[in-house]
């Protein structure tokens, strides 16, 4: 007498094709992952950039112009002490005109 399936109690038998259709399933998810690992891959390998507008190089430059400019520390310490005895007076008038100066240069044409 013999006897078969002795552990097997009602599993299902898989025959080779099955299993064959399962591990090329499996081949196919895992190279469609791999593509799309390497697709992220050569995107972070990418580098970053950033243009900058003409106006927002020429500011670059005016800031630059201002730090290295130098500075008159005397004349910085008298302002500063006639703004602490309320003896510093702005004329508007002139502060105006500077101010549209200062535009005119920075934006290359006139008002």
């Amino acid at each position: 007498m013999t006897i078969n399936n002795i552990n097997n109690t009602n599993k299902p038998q898989i025959d080779g094709q099955k299993i064959a259709q399962q591990q090329s399933q499996a081949q196919s998810q895992s190279n469609a992952a791999g593509a799309s690992q390497s697709q992220t891959a050569n995107q972070a390998a990418r580098q970053d950039s950033v243009s900058l507008t003409q106006s927002a190089q020429q500011l670059a430059q005016v800031q630059k112009k201002g730090t290295e400019a130098p500075v008159n520390q005397e004349k910085v310490e008298r302002l500063k002490k006639a703004v602490n005895n309320g003896e510093y007076k702005v004329n508007p008038e002139v502060l105006a005109e500077k101010i549209s100066r200062l535009e005119q240069q920075i934006l290359g044409r006139g008002i």
